[in-house]
């Protein structure tokens, strides 16, 4: 069973012990590089951007299915997927996307027309500091890199942010969305392609996922202490991320915040529409969807 995942700090919770697993290979990669990884079929299980539910969602097989057995998520502000500009919000013209991610470029689109701003996406890597394509001239030569405005993910946020006095302008996306809809936001989810749904080995391999988050839930303190300074991360502030931010567990706001946030993203014709369907668990077998979609 190959199982994918990034190796940021918020995973943790997520995959701690599955290296124990016998006959499971966890694959690492970036967190835009997953949903592929899944809808093609190399891996068996992803922790996939949400966004790339609906960029997939024609791909072989049906498209993909999520599998709630946890997920990357907050319910307010997340303090790992953040705006940076130098120049008030409002002004914002265009912005460095950390290609890292799928689902945080969509989001921070809808917060900032949310704002009555339309600004320019620009891939850009950030940890080269390089811009792609036309959005490479927009960068000043005098700012060591940076762009006026950058969109950051992950750990980055933490280990290689920009100072204060470089972008003195800030908006955590998790936060906005909040305030815009009342909800909590997933970044992330477990998924599988939609012709897995009936195999038995996969939906074990859900199960255990979810046994997993379930008992890391228990032993925050434990996972904070092996892998924040591993990672570059002061304790303190892991343990508050870890602990009080971030959300795992995939209850009923969640399914409703996805849903919610794919139609938006639809509306505003930034993804494709699709209606989130997920593989039910343990007695729950069979995919339920927004729509009355059966198994």
């Amino acid at each position: 069973m190959k199982i994918a995942a990034v190796s940021y700090l918020n995973t943790a919770p997520l995959i701690e012990g599955l290296s124990a697993w016998e006959g499971c290979e966890l694959v690492r990669a970036v967190p835009a590089g997953i949903g592929g990884m899944v809808a093609s079929g190399e891996t068996d299980l992803g922790l996939a951007s949400v966004v790339d539910y609906a960029r997939y969602r024609d791909c072989d097989g049906g498209g993909m299915v999520m599998v709630p057995a946890g997920m990357i998520g907050c319910d307010g502000p997340t303090l790992t997927v953040r705006l940076f500009s130098s120049v008030p919000i409002e002004e914002i013209t265009a912005v460095h996307a950390d290609t890292d991610s799928h689902t945080s470029v969509v989001l921070c689109g809808l917060v900032l027309r949310s704002m009555g701003v339309e600004a320019e996406i620009v891939d850009f890597d950030v940890r080269e500091r390089v811009a792609s394509g036309e959005g490479e001239s927009s960068i000043d030569p005098e700012s060591d890199g940076w762009p006026e405005a950058v969109l950051m993910i992950g750990d980055k946020v933490v280990t290689g942010c920009p100072t204060a006095v470089r972008y003195p302008h800030q908006v955590d996306l998790g936060e906005a969305w909040f305030g815009m809809t009342g909800l909590p936001f997933v970044y992330a989810t477990w998924m599988c392609r939609a012709d897995r749904v009936g195999d038995g080995e996969l939906v074990a391999a859900g199960e255990l996922l979810e046994r997993t988050m379930l008992r890391n839930r228990l032993r925050m303190d434990w996972i904070v202490m092996n892998h924040a300074k591993r990672l570059g991360w002061p304790t303190d502030l892991a343990q508050r991320y870890l602990g009080e931010l971030l959300r795992f567990e995939v209850d009923d706001r969640a399914r409703e915040a996805v849903g919610v946030f794919l139609s938006m993203a639809a509306d505003a014709g930034l993804v494709e529409r699709a209606e989130p369907r997920w593989l039910e668990l343990g007695n729950r077998v069979g995919v339920e969807a927004g729509e009355g979609v059966g198994s």
